[in-house]
């Protein structure tokens, strides 16, 4: 067991049909405990396309969206290491000015930049986002916290995100 991962997604294109098959599964297959948490229009989507049930098939956790109510228990372990793949430009954006308006970037924003937690970040964007002024300060950002970031692109398999991971 590689121990947990935290495995965070945004709603971009593919999500229906790679994020199960070429994240959740092979992280599964290299023996991490999946804790998935999910964009609530990423659970939407997933949840129209049939994709939460392959998502429940690689997880013993529960997949969360929304945020638990108080006295609720915690339904995910804390874990050390994230991958937050898919990750949309608006995501990004807000995951480097410090919004946390959903669970999921509650999530990563409580733990970005602390000492011993890795997170990798896959993102997928437009191919002119990078004109973008804001976007290259945005990395930048995440850089400066430890974030290591990779590209995904529509012609190669998400999977290589994986071999970011310690």
């Amino acid at each position: 067991m590689s121990g947990v991962l935290g495995l965070v997604a945004s709603s971009c294109g593919g999500l229906d049909t790679r994020f199960a098959a070429q994240l959740a599964g092979p992280a599964a297959d290299r023996g991490w405990e999946l804790a998935i948490t999910l964009t609530p229009t990423a659970a939407r989507w997933l949840e129209k396309t049939g994709g939460l049930g392959d998502l429940e098939k690689v997880t013993k956790l529960p997949v969360r969206s929304t945020s638990r109510l108080p006295g609720e228990p915690r339904p995910h372990p804390d874990p050390t290491v994230f991958l937050f793949a898919p990750a949309s430009a608006n995501s990004v954006a807000k995951l480097a000015l410090g919004i946390a308006d959903n669970q999921a970037l509650t999530l990563l924003g409580d733990v970005l930049g602390t000492p011993g937690i890795t997170i990798v970040l896959g993102y997928q964007i437009q191919d002119t986002r990078v004109h973008h002024p804001a976007w290259r300060r945005h990395l930048d950002t995440l850089a400066a916290a430890g974030v290591t970031t990779a590209r995904l692109t529509p012609d190669a398999s998400w999977t290589s995100v994986l071999d970011l991971l310690p």
